[in-house]
């Protein structure tokens, strides 16, 4: 009997288990919130096309348009002169930049015009007696010899016999000689080409110069030119004369320039050409590393977007109805950020900013700032 009891216990313990599980199952289905249904919000426009200017951009480092690099063509000391031969030193046009002791070589012009003023002399006797017509006019070259200046040109020789005597007395041969020498002697003082300052120096006072070394850069700081390179295909659009923006490298300083010269050839290895876009401004310096903004033409009935919302090269996102779809487009330019569109009609709502994880058929909110302004 007991174990019967025992038994019956049991199978209404089990039941009774069973139906306490089921209602605590369903207590917790009926807790659980159902799931709804994400609606992200994305940022939009609609679209009005007009006219859009293409802009090259180019970047490049700024080169002194009047440059010079200073070499020797003569050996010596180089001497001191009357400012120091340092880097950012100025000079005016004309005044001597470098000067090397030239006084040996000195001593040697001056005994070679000795010698030409002694040939001189010595043909005067006879000049009087031969050619008594022509003397006054050598006679007065011979006054006017100084040995501590420049020689003179000879005079014009107008008959053969002139010709013959003086060409005989070997006068020609002295003379030449002699302004042979002047001319190399020039070559110890460098003076400024045009107004200026020294960019580069590589010798210093009390330093022996060789013939053919390198002294320097000599710079005229006024005007610059910036060598950029462009692609091909723009190389019709550039004109002489065109308007070009330049800016530093942060943005912060604006320049204004123009197109000075164009290229003719097109590099073979990167298919650009080149263009030299000259500037003058105070702050600029050599080697300043500038960005140039090209007015290259303008697109009709184009809109410009940002290069991340292009798909597939030809494709964009379109709000239709809260509904995310796509249609093909005709990019016609690209810069490093944005991307000219055609082919994309009047009123579009197309995405603004690109949306991660957005697909075709994706349902979304426009964010209400984006949305067109109804008229009143």
């Amino acid at each position: 009997m007991r174990k019967i009891v025992t038994t019956i216990l049991g199978f209404l313990l089990i039941v009774a288990s069973f139906f306490m599980a089921k209602a605590i199952v369903e207590n917790k289905k009926s807790l659980r919130p159902k799931a709804q249904k994400a609606v992200k919000t994305v940022f939009a426009k609609v679209v009005k096309n007009g006219t859009v200017p293409i802009v090259v951009t180019a970047n490049g480092n700024l080169s002194a348009k009047q440059k010079v690099a200073l070499f020797a063509e003569v050996q010596g000391v180089f001497k001191q002169g009357n400012k120091w031969f340092k880097e950012g030193q100025s000079y005016r046009a004309g005044e001597t930049i470098i000067h090397i002791d030239a006084s040996e070589y000195t001593a040697s012009v001056q005994s070679a015009k000795s010698n030409l003023y002694n040939q001189l002399t010595s043909i005067m006797p006879d000049l009087r007696l031969d050619y008594p017509d022509i003397f006054p006019k050598w006679q007065a070259y011979l006054n006017n010899f100084d040995l501590s200046k420049s020689t003179p040109t000879l005079p014009k020789m107008t008959t053969e016999n002139e010709k013959f005597f003086i060409s005989g007395r070997g006068i020609l041969t002295g003379y030449y000689n002699v302004r042979n020498l002047e001319q190399r002697l020039s070559k110890y003082r460098i003076s400024a080409p045009f107004n200026g300052i020294l960019t580069e120096t590589l010798v210093t006072e009390g330093t022996l110069v060789r013939s053919g070394q390198k002294l320097g850069e000599f710079i005229n700081p006024d005007v610059y030119e910036l060598e950029v390179s462009v692609s091909k295909t723009y190389s019709n659009l550039l004109k002489i004369g065109e308007d070009v923006t330049l800016t530093t490298l942060e943005g912060q300083k604006e320049y204004r320039g123009k197109v000075a010269r164009v290229n003719g050839r097109i590099d073979q290895a990167t298919q650009t050409i080149k263009a030299y876009i000259e500037v003058t401004d105070e702050e600029l310096r050599e080697g300043m590393y500038l960005g140039a903004y090209l007015n290259a033409k303008e697109e009709q009935n184009a809109i410009e977007i940002d290069r991340n919302l292009l798909l597939e090269g030809n494709k964009i996102f379109v709000v239709r109805d809260s509904i995310l779809d796509v249609i093909t487009v005709d990019p016609v330019y690209f810069s490093d950020k944005r991307v000219v569109l055609k082919n994309v009609t009047d009123g579009t709502t197309i995405m603004s900013r690109p949306l991660i994880g957005a697909y075709v058929g994706m349902t979304v909110k426009v964010y209400e700032n984006e949305r067109p302004k109804s008229k009143r």
